[in-house]
Formats: structure tokens, sequence, C-alpha cells
């Protein structure tokens, strides 16, 4: 039996519970709570220490999926959760105020684990602000020397989320001929 673990983090409202409740094959654990600072003014909750899911991949294989806190104030709970993690998820909300800026603190937040590891982004909400573009994301992600997979996503869609997952498994081995059952398109 193989256990295999996945962050996915972002900022307040980009889809990380979402993203979890889309993919897990059980019912998701979630932790949220009302909001209470300026959060509310875009939600009405907000995960307070983790989201959990679990994506079975047949064979006694599993992947877990840890959604992080999007709030700086809960980022404690980001290298606890990052532990023994295999690969990040990225979900950036492109219809908040500043998104590259979103992106370039997340990358810089997540350093060492992006450095032990593989990593995706996922641009959500582009369907409510198109703008900045994909072709923005890269230019930042040039400028740092990333060359990482970038998608536009809806956290809400199964087929998007294991686009990004299958992206994920396959920068992890590119030698991966057919995706486990979990992460078929």
């Amino acid at each position: 039996m193989s256990n295999h673990k996945i962050v996915i983090t972002g900022p307040v409202g980009a889809g990380k519970t979402t993203a979890v409740s889309t993919l897990s094959d059980i019912e998701p654990v979630q932790t949220d709570a009302v909001a209470s600072d300026m959060t509310a003014q875009r939600k009405r909750t907000t995960t307070v220490a983790m989201d959990y899911g679990r994506l079975d991949l047949g064979g006694g294989e599993h992947v877990h999926l840890y959604g992080t806190p999007g709030q700086e104030r809960f980022d404690f709970m980001w290298e606890i959760l990052c532990e023994g993690c295999i690969g990040l998820v990225l979900l950036v909300d492109n219809s908040r105020p500043a998104p590259l800026n979103d992106l370039s603190f997340f990358l810089k937040s997540f350093v060492r684990q992006i450095r032990q590891t593989r990593f995706v982004i996922g641009v959500t909400h582009m369907d409510k602000a198109p703008n900045p573009g994909l072709p923005k994301y890269h230019e930042i992600l040039n400028k740092l020397e990333f060359n990482v997979p970038i998608f536009e996503v809806d956290a809400r869609s199964e087929a998007d989320m294991r686009t990004l997952l299958k992206a994920l498994l396959y920068s992890l081995d590119p030698g991966l001929m057919e995706p486990a059952r979990g992460v078929q398109a």
C-alpha cells in the first residue's frame, strides 16, 4: 500500500477547499470558521487549520490531499502540512486585487518546499477577471527561473483539477505512461 501527500495552497478565495472537495473520494474534512476579519468581504467562511481529502488510485494507493489556510496569520500550518509532501499545487485567484503579487508571495513563502519537490499552478476565477492573462504569470515565473506547468482552472471542475494533478504527477515522474485511475482526464 502506497500513500502520497499533495498540498494545495494559495490565497483566501482561490478555491483550495473546493479543489479538495472536487478531487476527494471520501467526505472531505474541513476546518472552516466564520470569517471575522477582512476575509469576510470576500467570503463567509475561511479555513483555519486545513482541508483534507483522499484520492483513491486503486491497488491500495492513495493520494492524501491537504488544503492550507490562505490567511497569512495561519502560516504556521503551511510548514506542518507540507511535511512529507511529494508535490504542491498553488492556486491563485485572478479576481483578487493583485494576483501577480499573490503568486510572488506564495512562491517565496513555499520556497523550501518548492526546492524539495515539484509544483504546478492553477489560476482560478479568470472568468470573472481575465487579466492578467497566463502570459503575465509565465513572465514572472521566467524571471524567477521557474519552469512550471500553469493552467487556467475552475476548482469546481473535476476535469480541470485532475488535469492539474496529472501535470504535477508527470513533473514528478516524466516516465508515467498511464495515470492512475484517480487522475485520469
